[in-house]
């Protein structure tokens, strides 16, 4: 045999922990571990039994699922706002608002600089910044009426400049046709205008990474949204809120561009008595609103990584309330699976007002009678085993008798004695068969509704005619209550028939010659049914009222030995309790006599069996 590893304690986890070289030498390791532990390291054995345990939950396919449908829950409402937000839209809106407002101004500027006599208007840029929407600044209205009002870009220019740069937002003027006048994305530092064919920008080709953070943007900014195409600067009628301004209209309209973009224009136009010189177009830069709602987004991104590390600490102290009683309920079962014969304890969960503990008593319920099954079934083994050996040690004698008999008055008991040992294992193994097959027969059939008023009148009928055999004893029944109530039980009315017929049988023949046995039946509390059959005999001894119930026990002096198997009331109280019911023998109390005895006036059995 192996000899067992010695046992140690752990001083961070007070665990046992095997040492398989019990009798070498402890070397320096083992000398500086049996040295006592620091109370600031205490802790740490704490910690790391914590982490042992959530890390054992991390491996439970029932907390991967508990986990998984939280977060997938919160990911679907994050997703959900990060893609129905109101705030990209109230931007937008407060944008094109604040975009109008500042192209009105621009355009009363512009309209003020611009004129026929470039040496006779000067226009203070300064003042233009102070202007409202509406008012203009320049020569009086007196000098300039009639006059043509072309705009010029090279006094345009320093103007735009001044006003345009503090509010990162390109600017573009057309003339009456449409055509591009100035760009702000085409102006020097001084205001000086940089080119005249005001090309689109080139831009390079986006790498892979781009390409996906494009991809992800236009999804989530796309919706019903427009393409935005820079247009050629002969085509500004192609923008529809130009058009509407050289109409003498202001208009707004929001586009998304090739790269997701949220691109937000505004168009004003440029005018002086009533009259459309050209249209000023203003537009936000291809990130500036994307920045305000990335940066909305990010806010949103790290109350999610908040809610979902809390959301996780809170799946996973649910899954240790669910997952480990169930972890220690499934092992406590396999346990009770390999140990047949010793017994197991489920463990207890029942103070858990919940499915688990439901569950751990349903299974501490199911393992007790388990092992009541099991002990039951070895105890009857132990009983058919006993009661066999008698009449197999009898015949075994008789047989083994047989040829040394010299007369034929000795070899015909011994006949008779193998005769009636033969007999008596016949009815026992019968009886032994009958017993063992009748918990699967009750548990394969399914309980149907039996007629109890017309079982008895059955049986009763059936014992009167055959009751020659038993002193000729006649029975009589009795349904106490109203007629019409029904006595009708769940069960199988073939095993209830055989309870009822060995109870009359028994009354029987313990009844006196020419005798009378009393059946009553009548409902208990409208709950149960209550079958009550007295006889005339001797009665039952009072130590034996519990032991007549039980397997192979027999109390009839006046019979031979052998004569009765003595399972008849031991079947008969397996199949009450296997319905549900109960059944118990008590004496009837005769009357008192002169010398102030009780003498016993017969047996009664008692049969209780819930009613439908």
């Amino acid at each position: 045999m192996l000899d067992r590893p010695a046992l140690d304690r752990d001083p961070d986890t007070d665990d046992d922990i095997p040492s398989f070289a019990p009798d070498s030498e402890p070397d320096a390791r083992e000398l500086a571990a049996a040295k006592p532990v620091p109370g600031w390291k205490r802790p740490l054995g704490w910690l790391r039994r914590a982490g042992q345990y959530f890390f054992s939950l991390s491996f439970s396919s029932l907390t991967r699922r508990i986990v998984s449908l939280n977060l997938a829950g919160l990911i679907a409402l994050v997703a959900s706002i990060l893609y129905l937000s109101q705030f990209r839209a109230g931007l937008i809106d407060a944008r094109a608002q604040s975009l109008l407002v500042q192209a009105e101004i621009i355009a009363s500027a512009i309209a003020a600089s611009a004129t026929v006599e470039t040496n006779a208007i000067t226009v203070d840029p300064d003042k233009l910044l102070d202007l409202k929407p509406g008012e203009t600044y320049g020569p009086s209205e007196d000098v300039l009426s009639g006059l043509d009002f072309p705009i010029n870009p090279e006094r345009v220019a320093p103007v735009l400049r001044r006003l345009i740069s503090p509010t990162k937002t390109r600017a573009r003027i057309y003339d009456r046709d449409g055509v591009l006048v100035l760009d702000s994305r085409s102006l020097y530092g001084r205001g000086d205008v940089l080119r005249f064919d005001l090309a689109p920008p080139s831009t390079d080709k986006p790498g892979l990474t781009e390409r996906a953070m494009i991809a992800v943007r236009t999804w989530l900014n796309r919706g019903d949204l427009p393409l935005y195409r820079e247009l050629g600067p002969e085509n500004g009628n192609g923008y529809s809120e130009v058009s509407d301004s050289l109409n003498g209209q202001k208009a707004s309209m929001v586009r998304i561009n090739e790269r997701g973009e949220v691109i937000v224009s505004v168009s004003v136009p440029v005018q002086r008595f009533r009259a459309v010189h050209g249209a000023l177009m203003l537009s936000t830069q291809g990130d500036d609103i994307d920045q305000m709602v990335t940066a909305e987004r990010l806010a949103i991104l790290k109350v999610f990584g908040l809610a979902a590390a809390v959301m996780i600490m809170l799946s996973l102290l649910l899954a240790s309330t669910i997952a480990g009683p169930v972890r220690r309920l499934a092992d406590s079962a396999e346990r009770v699976r390999r140990r047949i014969k010793t017994r197991v304890e489920i463990p207890d969960f029942t103070g858990r007002r919940d499915e688990i503990g439901h569950l751990s008593g349903a299974l501490r319920d199911m393992t007790e009678a388990l092992y009541n099954r099991i002990e039951g079934i070895e105890r009857f083994a132990a009983d058919v085993s006993h009661e066999l050996k008698n009449p197999l040690t009898s015949l075994r004698s008789a047989v083994e008798t047989l040829p040394l008999a010299r007369t034929d008055n000795s070899r015909s008991r011994l006949l008779q004695v193998i005769e009636h040992d033969v007999r008596r294992l016949d009815r026992l193994i019968s009886d032994i068969s009958d017993a063992s097959r009748l918990d699967a027969e009750l548990q394969r059939q399914d309980a149907t509704p039996v007629d109890m008023r017309r079982l008895l009148l059955t049986l009763v009928s059936v014992a009167n005619e055959t009751n020659h055999s038993n002193n000729n004893v006649q029975v009589q029944a009795r349904f106490e209550g109203n007629p019409i109530d029904s006595f009708s039980v769940p069960g199988h009315d073939s095993r209830l028939g055989q309870v009822i017929a060995n109870l009359l049988s028994n009354a029987q023949s313990f009844s006196k010659m020419d005798g009378a046995v009393r059946l009553v039946c009548r409902r208990v509390k409208n709950k149960t049914i209550e079958i009550v059959i007295d006889d005339d005999g001797p009665g039952v001894r009072p130590g034996a009222l519990e032991k007549i119930f039980d397997r192979f026990y027999t109390d009839r002096p006046e019979q031979g030995f052998g004569q009765n198997s003595g399972l008849g009331l031991s079947i008969s109280k397996q199949i009450v309790e296997a319905h549900g019911g109960r059944i118990w023998a008590e004496n009837r109390a005769g009357k008192t006599d002169a010398t102030g005895d009780t003498p016993i006036a017969g047996a009664r059995f008692v049969v209780r069996l819930p009613s439908i």
